[in-house]
């Protein structure tokens, strides 16, 4: 059985390249079609654009992943992805036009399992979509470290229960953080260089340079002290990091 791919995609021109480019690869494709400039009569004939009722189209044609882009016509990506996420753990990766750091946040946050920024290479959404269905097959994507319970599919460490709102804390991760944590999670209490690290960013086509790397292990770092885990990334001078 062909693996199904769902498109939410306002421009048809994009729309089709996307059903092209997934056909080509071998995809069985579905998509959520939107009118041009539909007059009254043919709105209520159209694609219904309440998200619950989006969402029960979207599971009635039983995907499995789904693109979405974030800004369309009359909806917003983000708060369909919420949605969906009150009754689907349906794999998603969101496809946006800005390149701002707090889209990504707030995709990951509402349970986005990858991000994408237009315009990008067919090659890397291609295996962006590869990357994911291979996570979703995992047995799971879980990890233990310390007190904290560690998503790397969602971007997700969840700490212990805050006792003001008796709700766990959590801390969320851009993908460089992810790749970075996921990578010292394989090698725990052993030295990961900061080549290796490069080189396995790079890997998933995330294109940064050393000293963005620096920021990425403070940020890091930072988000799991906020969660009790202090000093849990250690600097071994000369050779790379080590977590404790």
């Amino acid at each position: 059985m062909s693996t199904k791919i769902y498109i939410i995609e306002d421009e048809s021109v994009m729309r089709q390249s996307l059903a092209d480019l997934l056909a080509g690869s071998g995809y069985e494709t579905d998509a959520l079609v939107f009118e041009e400039q539909p007059a009254p009569r043919e709105l209520e004939r159209s694609a219904p654009f309440d998200l619950e009722t989006i969402v029960e189209q979207i599971l009635a044609a039983k995907p499995d992943l789904l693109l979405l882009d974030i800004n369309l016509p009359g909806l917003n990506g983000e708060q369909l992805l919420k949605t969906l996420r009150q009754t689907s753990e349906l794999p998603v990766i969101m496809v946006t036009s800005s390149s701002s750091e707090m889209d990504e946040v707030l995709s990951m946050s509402y349970g986005a399992d990858d991000y994408i920024t237009k315009p990008y290479s067919p090659q890397v959404l291609l295996l962006r979509i590869a990357a994911v269905l291979k996570r979703v097959e995992a047995p799971s994507s879980i990890k233990n470290f310390r007190h904290l319970n560690i998503d790397l599919a969602r971007g997700v460490i969840s700490g212990e229960k805050d006792s003001r709102t008796g709700k766990p804390r959590r801390a969320l991760l851009t993908k460089n953080e992810m790749i970075i944590l996921s990578h010292l999670l394989e090698a725990k209490g052993e030295i990961v260089t900061r080549d290796a690290l490069m080189t396995d960013l790079w890997n998933n086509q995330e294109y940064i340079n050393d000293n963005a790397l620096t920021v990425n292990i403070s940020r890091l770092r930072s988000k799991l002290k906020s969660l009790g885990a202090d000093d849990a990334i250690e600097t071994r001078k000369g050779l790379g990091y080590v977590l404790a």
